[in-house]
């Protein structure tokens, strides 16, 4: 018998208390082997680490994930900010895949703070990212964390069946030019269209860019203004939405996404995707969706205390 009921649970970077309230909202109780719930499993969407710098919680989150994920009761999917760690923390050719800039350090330094003088429980921590899949696909379910598309999906199947990455994979998806780079890039991290020469803008960190993140669940829009989240683009905004975004068709079986930094009422994005990333590292809400089976999904289903 398949096992049909999930509590799919959002970005958590490094927000331990706010884990806690939420597995005990939940129904989740401690025990030896780590919070349980007699009849659900959690599926956690990835980004457990990074942003909060004020926040010493990272330990305390991850004793608390990690345990879960090894006594099965948790499932967890790689985010991009694990996957940014692997690079962060892995020599290749005499240097880091992620080159440590300014900006790589400042994203990177709350998990620095409290593992970077710890070798032994850094690489625990770093074998445990190697073993999150990219993707699930349960029974009626999918859970990925920022999209689905089907063609960088098969690319993965081909060189990763399992969906998970070897160090070998990590320095070709670490590797501008190469598919697997092309497929990590929009399966962890969006779906991102390069707007028109001279125009730019600022992210919330502060840096300029020239490509902006689109909502590719909107099947229905067509231009590019109608899938930015809310940027000023000028008159790109008129410009047709390019047919590189992938479609996600109403008959799909539900697909639950974290990454985009969403505010406001949880509610699904349609009637089989929904965002359960909510803003917890900036001041908003860690949401879970209480799963059962349905392939409609509702706005009664979000979860939170």
């Amino acid at each position: 018998m398949s096992f049909k009921k999930y509590d799919i649970i959002g970005d958590i970077h490094g927000h331990a208390d706010e884990l806690i309230k939420l597995l005990e909202h939940l129904g989740y109780q401690v025990s030896d082997t780590g919070y349980r719930h007699e009849s659900r499993k959690v599926i956690f969407l990835g980004d457990f680490i990074d942003r909060g710098e004020h926040l010493r919680q990272h330990k305390k989150l991850l004793d608390i994930v990690m345990p879960m994920v090894s006594n099965g009761h948790a499932l967890a999917v790689m985010g991009n900010h694990e996957f940014n760690a692997l690079a962060f923390h892995t020599h290749h050719d005499g240097e880091y895949l992620r080159p440590r800039t300014d900006k790589n350090i400042h994203q990177h330094q709350a998990f620095l703070n409290e593992y970077e003088s710890d070798l032994k429980l850094k690489q625990e921590v770093l074998d445990f990212f190697y073993t999150l899949p990219l993707w699930l696909e349960l029974d009626g379910l999918r859970v990925i964390h920022a999209c689905w598309d089907d063609k960088h999906v098969e690319h993965i199947k081909t060189v990763a069946p399992n969906k998970l990455l070897t160090e070998e994979l990590l320095v070709e998806a670490s590797t501008k030019g190469t598919n697997t780079y092309s497929a990590i890039e929009v399966l962890l991290k969006g779906v991102e269209i390069e707007l028109p020469d001279g125009v730019s803008f600022k992210d919330k960190g502060g840096h300029k860019r020239t490509a902006v993140r689109v909502q590719w669940w909107k099947g229905d829009a067509s231009t590019l203004g109608e899938v930015t989240f809310g940027i000023d683009i000028g008159d790109a905004a008129h410009c047709a939405i390019p047919e590189t975004i992938p479609t996600y068709a109403e008959d799909q079986q539900p697909c639950f996404i974290g990454h985009y930094w969403l505010t406001g009422e949880p509610a699904p994005l349609t009637n089989n995707i929904a965002c359960l990333d909510y803003s917890v590292a900036n001041g908003g809400k860690l949401v879970a969706y209480r799963w059962d089976g349905e392939a409609v999904l509702s706005k009664e289903k979000f979860m939170y205390p």
